[in-house]
């Protein structure tokens, strides 16, 4: 049985129809010497006004983000779960999110080092957290927030990295076949053995190929559910590329917190 996938992704938001109540999210192109490291800018805008906070889970991904919040400041290695994130009152957060290794050319240290530390913005955009907080977050025009991000940007910008390329040309690949499901498979298509694709991966992305693989079918099923909760959950775990049900259940659950069923009942 083929499954549709849906028209619009959830930009990696949990329940994100139901979450555009409360926030509203953009993405903002990079200049082109910019976007050769940067996927895109994010921002997120909300005014609950006296409304009880709203607490929002965010699906992981396979990039660096670099976020500008109130007190909050950090430039983050990608999670290996669902994360959290509490809002109240009103408020702004802009993000930088690196293309999948996009952030090691600027570091030069393995990326999976910044799991259990988070690096200060300052070691990239040459300004202390409040001082750019200060600066970025009260800008009403979005415009003008991506244009004083990219002057910081700009002038540290280091060389090229072919290996940046060779690596989002294997993300890519993985997310749009769902017949790769195994790493060999993806190491026999990248003509490279799996010890250096992991080795590779550590360096440059901070989680492992294997991990890479399962998050996009998962990513996937999420998005599959936030359009049509009603499944049948053998046929949506084949279309996934299980072979098993539990399997899927149980990878879906170590990185979204709750079942597939209960997700679908708008838990997690």
């Amino acid at each position: 049985m083929s499954q549709a996938w849906p028209e619009r992704p959830t930009l990696g938001v949990v329940h994100h129809k139901r979450s555009q109540q409360k926030f509203s999210l953009t993405r903002h192109a990079p200049a082109e010497d910019i976007g050769f490291f940067v996927k895109h800018y994010w921002i997120i805008r909300w005014n609950l006004g006296d409304s009880p906070p709203h607490e929002q889970g965010v699906i992981p991904n396979p990039c660096v983000n670099l976020a500008i919040e109130r007190g909050q400041s950090g430039i983050f290695a990608p999670s290996t779960a669902k994360s959290s994130h509490l809002i109240q009152g009103q408020g702004c957060v802009f993000g930088i999110k690196f293309k999948p290794g996009g952030f090691y050319p600027f570091h030069q240290l393995p990326i999976s080092r910044m799991r259990e530390h988070p690096l200060d913005v300052r070691t990239l955009l040459g300004l202390e957290a409040e001082r750019l907080e200060a600066d970025i977050l009260p800008l009403a025009d979005d415009a003008e927030m991506v244009g004083r991000i990219e002057r910081l940007l700009r002038p540290g910008l280091p060389a090229r990295d072919e290996t940046v390329i060779f690596i989002n040309r294997i993300i890519d690949g993985i997310a749009a076949d769902r017949e790769l499901t195994r790493v060999e498979q993806v190491c026999e298509r990248a003509g490279v053995n799996v010890r250096k694709l992991q080795r590779l991966f550590d360096q440059y992305v901070g989680v492992g190929p294997k991990w890479v693989i399962q998050l996009h079918r998962l990513q996937n099923a999420a998005e599959i559910l936030d359009h049509e909760p009603r499944q049948d959950w053998a046929h949506l775990a084949l279309a996934l590329g299980y072979y098993d049900q539990s399997h899927f259940i149980r990878d879906f659950k170590s990185i979204l917190g709750v079942t597939p069923e209960e997700y679908a009942r708008g838990e997690g």
